[in-house]
């Protein structure tokens, strides 16, 4: 039984391309888009380590009040986001504001990249946040995949 499962996941694997972990050692920053008024398609286009059609991690930089990050925890992670501690909202926050980062695993493209940088706008304004960019992350050469 074990031995199918195991089949089955490999199987999986190899039409998506490789998994990758959002805890991945071997991962690397590719993307960068710091810049709310740079269109997702320009920080991709210029994005040269990026590799379209692998998924990659991406990650939203935010800070939240502290009493609003459970709340806005519940909300991303009916739709597979992991809220943790960190990013850069730790060097450039308000100091009433906790450094967050969302983040998951998810093939890159501009309008995906549109989409979820506005939700995290929408979702930071409602809670008395801020938002402060995205970037995505990806293994680097000669890491196993």
């Amino acid at each position: 039984m074990r031995a199918r499962w195991s089949a089955r996941l490999a199987a999986r694997r190899t039409r998506r391309g490789s998994v990758i972990s959002t805890d991945d050692p071997a991962l690397r920053v590719v993307v960068i888009a710091y810049d709310e008024t740079e269109a997702a398609s320009a920080a991709l286009a210029r994005a040269d380590e990026w590799q379209p059609g692998l998924p990659a991690v991406l990650r939203h930089h935010l800070a939240l009040p502290d009493h609003s990050i459970e709340s806005a925890r519940g909300l991303l992670s009916a739709d597979g986001w992991d809220l943790r501690p960190g990013g850069r909202g730790a060097e450039l926050g308000d100091p009433g504001l906790t450094a967050m980062i969302a983040l998951r695993v998810q093939q890159l493209d501009a309008l995906h990249c549109s989409q979820e940088s506005s939700r995290m706008a929408g979702l930071a304004q409602r809670h008395g946040g801020q938002v402060y960019g995205w970037d995505a992350l990806q293994p680097g050469p000669g890491a196993p995949g």
